[in-house]
């Protein structure tokens, strides 16, 4: 019997919906990760105000995601992702209206993004959650592929669309397309039929809160990735934060580093092309070493490598990130119970992004202080010795693709 595809998950309506809506709202989320850069520059703001504010964006997404997980364990994951779209559409909307009128400040920017942030705090993991509700086990990784391919696209086009609209028209108009893409997401959501869920009789919000926490801890594979992933985020708040500076003063403006991060797409597409395709038998060993690549930009940046070479640094950097993370989602979904599944996924969000905020905002203090060049070798090395570890831990390399009948 052959391996199913990504032929046989596109023919599940369902799907596709959750697919269409899923590459419309990651165009315009790749737009805004250019946009609301240079609006912070846009309005007299420094590298540090604009560390300020995509920090102020990641935290209350971190805060939120915890909550997130409990809340879709126990009511409908196709209500709570509606309802986190509705509240990005009025919160990107109104930041939008704000640059477009010319009346924004940093601390509204960075209060609008911090509710944008809440808001994915709770779609995040009511999505993982959602995927397998809607195809069978044997589907997950194409599923997941295909996902990854709409990440992808939207690393293409959305960075490319915001450099040209920054460069021509200003940061809001890239902000408010983003507020469009959250309402197509929503009303492709609301037209998803989700099958019944069998539900047991309702602790409390804290019980359940510990139980996932239980089933997260207890797996050693799963907290020990999650710390890795912590980590490699918190160093690619370097990225983040000091590639638009750099691009600024040495590449050439908003659309040289749109170019820049619309490679991140190009690889990212390969990568999610892959991942509907590969069945490693070591998947975590799999998922370490094509994340590693992530790191690669970094070292280029610092390096003062020119454009093009910057760009495919970004580009395998995107194919590592795309092909590790659905292979990583389809264990996860895999191997954990169903029951349990957006609260085990919601510690994961946490643990990844956790230090995510201190990253962005720590870079450019560090960076003004040695220079942007060591902050960001100092960044590379320490992803570096964290993938090092990571690939030494046994569970990395004895768990296999399937779960064994125990």
């Amino acid at each position: 019997m052959r391996e199913p595809g990504a032929r046989d998950v596109l023919r599940r309506r369902d799907f596709r919906l959750l697919f269409l809506g899923q590459a419309v709202s990651v165009f315009g989320d790749r737009m805004v990760a250019v946009a609301l850069a240079f609006a912070v520059l846009e309005i007299g703001g420094s590298a540090s105000e604009v560390g300020l504010v995509l920090a102020c964006a990641a935290l209350p997404m971190v805060v939120c995601v915890l909550v997130g997980g409990v809340v879709a364990d126990r009511v409908s994951r196709r209500t709570v992702m509606v309802v986190a779209d509705l509240l990005r559409v009025a919160s990107q909307g109104a930041m939008a209206a704000l640059l477009i009128s010319g009346s924004a400040d940093i601390w509204i920017l960075a209060a609008l993004a911090g509710v944008t942030g809440a808001g994915t705090g709770f779609f995040s993991p009511a999505s993982t959650g959602l995927l397998p509700e809607l195809v069978p086990p044997e589907e997950l990784q194409p599923a997941n592929g295909l996902r990854a391919t709409a990440v992808s696209a939207g690393e293409i086009a959305g960075p490319l669309a915001a450099g040209v609209l920054v460069a021509l028209a200003g940061a809001g108009w890239a902000i408010a397309a983003d507020a469009a893409t959250f309402a197509i997401s929503a009303l492709c959501l609301v037209r998803i039929r989700v099958p019944a869920r069998i539900t047991t009789a309702a602790a409390s919000f804290l019980t359940e809160m510990r139980e996932g926490w239980t089933a997260f801890r207890s797996r050693r594979w799963v907290w020990s990735f999650v710390l890795y992933f912590a980590i490699g985020n918190m160093m690619w708040g370097a990225w983040t934060a000091l590639g638009p500076v750099v691009a600024e003063e040495d590449l050439g403006g908003a659309a040289a580093w749109g170019t820049v991060l619309a490679a991140v797409g190009v690889g990212g597409l390969v990568g999610a092309v892959l991942a509907t395709r590969v069945r490693p038998r070591r998947p975590l060993v799999m998922v370490g070493l094509t994340e590693g690549l992530f790191a690669l930009p970094l070292a280029f940046l610092a390096a003062g490598a020119p454009v093009p070479l910057l760009a495919l640094g970004s580009a395998l950097s995107g194919a590592g990130m795309m092909l590790g993370n659905s292979m990583w989602e389809s264990t996860l979904q895999r191997r954990i119970p169903a029951a349990a599944l957006s609260r085990v996924s919601s510690y994961d969000w946490f643990g990844s992004f956790a230090f995510r905020p201190l990253g962005l905002a720590v870079w450019g203090p560090v960076a003004g202080a040695i220079g942007v060049a060591s902050a960001l070798w100092i960044a590379f090395a320490v992803f570096m010795a964290a993938l090092a570890v990571l690939l030494a831990l046994p569970d990395a390399r004895r768990l296999g693709a399937t779960p064994s009948p125990a």
